[in-house]
């Protein structure tokens, strides 16, 4: 047995909480602390002065003795078995897990060695129920991507139906009371759509579905299209639009930071009742700022904090009418934490409200992408009935689609999947336009339509996918100048004007 020498480290040792015990340079135990018999079962006697080896498995002796030679050739303060799972064995047969340091001991002109060992049974217990609970949601992230995906299809084809029905009666109808009743229920369906698409947006941000992309970007092309998708919304209201745009450079996702900018000016749009709604950037070192700022009725100081809460509206009650739904703030700040962006607003009551998005700056100019040609749409239109094949598998939004089209002065043939598609033009020969849903039945998509069209039988067809997916497979759609995407739900008259641009575009 090893002598200590003084009573005071003995008990020292017993105090620890691991146990402890401490071999020669033979892999023989010459001490073991009250841990070790807790731990292990074994009475100090039954393991003092056996090799170490016997508080491990079997299965682990053989190797740990040249890893115990190996030791000795080279002593040093360390953790015994780095990345590997080591086990001890008690007195009964059971396992455990555990995590052993070895230190080096002086003892005269020998060297022992003190080996630390813990229990890490409930902590392996732990790590494991966290593995298996990342890996439930995980399972949970995707199952909800899947569901938003579907939802967003499924959900906008009702949507889409009404919208292409209500375009076509639109057209066909002359009567005043009807053609008034049409028009609000153009407004119904508008306000539906907006809705589903910000439940959609906040599902998709809380799901991780949404992945940032982030490059250099001009901040003037997004300004100048927010000023002209506001420019008559905020002029019908009286209000002057001030765009002050810059060639500030910065870095983050475009279309996300877009969507932020288009937020924040849709709500200084409708809460400003008269003056102006300004959008500026301003230059800082190393940073950018962009500002939406309006003449509009202001916020509370003791509203503040409650602006980003979905449905909370400023000055309008619980159960009121409402114009819109208050989640436009509340995506807005989901996207700038995603981002990791700052937004900081000022606000006084019967003065006005400023939102402010600081990015970082750019020092690399990315490369301007060349403006499209704007086709006036009477132009666009051909002196005969253009030849359309739509592709839909849904048969309300085909037959909305087909009599949209028809009304409008095109030749329609339809078709449900890739097959029948490749059958109807095999029997109608060219044709002038391709229209195609991206989802289709049994897993088919619309790009596999076009391909398959393109390759069999008119390379330069110029083709619309309509589609409700907004995942990075509709982003990231290689540039051709061909096809043109439409996002569901659309509105008859954008549907239209879309049409008639591609068709009195040049071939490529």
């Amino acid at each position: 047995m090893l002598s200590l020498s003084t009573e005071l480290a003995r008990s020292a040792l017993d105090a620890a909480p691991d146990a402890m015990v401490i071999i020669d340079s033979s892999g023989v135990i010459r001490y073991a602390n009250r841990q070790v018999s807790a731990l292990f079962g074994y009475s100090r006697d039954e393991v003092i002065g056996k090799e170490v080896e016997q508080l491990m498995p079997e299965r682990f002796r053989h190797r740990h003795l040249s890893h115990r030679d190996a030791y000795v050739h080279n002593v040093r303060p360390r953790p015994m078995g780095q990345g590997l799972e080591l086990f001890g064995r008690r007195r009964d047969g059971t396992e455990f897990p555990v995590e052993i340091s070895l230190s080096p001991i002086q003892d005269g002109e020998r060297v022992l060695t003190a080996a630390a060992i813990r229990d890490v049974t409930d902590r392996k217990k732990v790590e494991a129920e966290l593995i298996v609970a990342r890996e439930a949601a995980d399972r949970a992230n995707l199952g909800k991507s899947r569901f938003l995906a579907t939802a967003s299809h499924d959900l906008r084809q009702p949507l889409q139906t009404l919208a292409l029905l209500n375009g076509t009666l639109r057209r066909i109808e002359t009567d005043p009371d009807c053609i008034e009743a049409l028009g609000q229920q153009e407004l119904a369906i508008g306000a539906m759509s907006r809705l589903l698409n910000a439940l959609l947006d906040i599902s998709k941000l809380e799901s991780g579905a949404i992945k940032p992309e982030p490059t250099d970007f001009m901040v003037a092309s997004i300004f100048e299209e927010l000023r002209r998708d506001f420019a008559a919304l905020a002029a019908n209201k009286g209000l002057r639009l001030e765009v002050e745009s810059g060639q500030e450079c910065v870095y983050s996702d475009p279309s996300l930071v877009e969507q932020i900018l288009r937020n924040l000016v849709a709500n200084a749009v409708k809460y400003t009742r008269q003056g102006r709604v300004g959008l500026r950037c301003l230059q800082e070192s190393g940073w950018v700022r962009l500002e939406v700022a309006d003449t509009g009725i202001g916020i509370a100081s003791d509203q503040l904090p409650l602006i980003y809460d979905e449905f909370f509206q400023v000055g309008v009650p619980t159960n009121s009418t409402r114009e819109g739904y208050g989640l436009g703030l509340s995506i807005v700040q989901r996207l700038v934490k995603l981002l990791q962006l700052k937004l900081e607003v000022r606000s006084e009551i019967g003065k006005g409200s400023a939102f402010t998005l600081t990015l970082p700056a750019s020092h690399r100019r990315p490369v301007e992408a060349v403006d499209k040609p704007q086709v006036p749409a009477e132009s666009a239109r051909k002196a005969d009935r253009p030849r359309v094949l739509l592709v839909e598998d849904d048969a309300a939004v085909r037959d909305a689609t087909r009599l949209l089209l028809k009304v409008d002065g095109y030749q329609v043939q339809t078709a449900g999947s890739l097959v029948e598609a490749l059958q109807k033009m095999g029997a109608a020969g060219a044709i002038d336009l391709l229209i195609t849903d991206y989802h289709l039945a049994a897993g088919e998509t619309g790009l596999q339509v076009i391909n398959a069209i393109r390759q069999r039988f008119q390379p330069d067809l110029k083709a619309v996918l309509v589609t409700g997916d907004t995942s990075s497979v509709i982003k990231d759609l290689p540039s051709d100048p061909n096809l043109r995407v439409a996002s569901k739900p659309i509105r008859a008259e954008e549907l239209l004007n879309l049409i008639r641009a591609l068709l009195a575009q040049e071939p490529a």
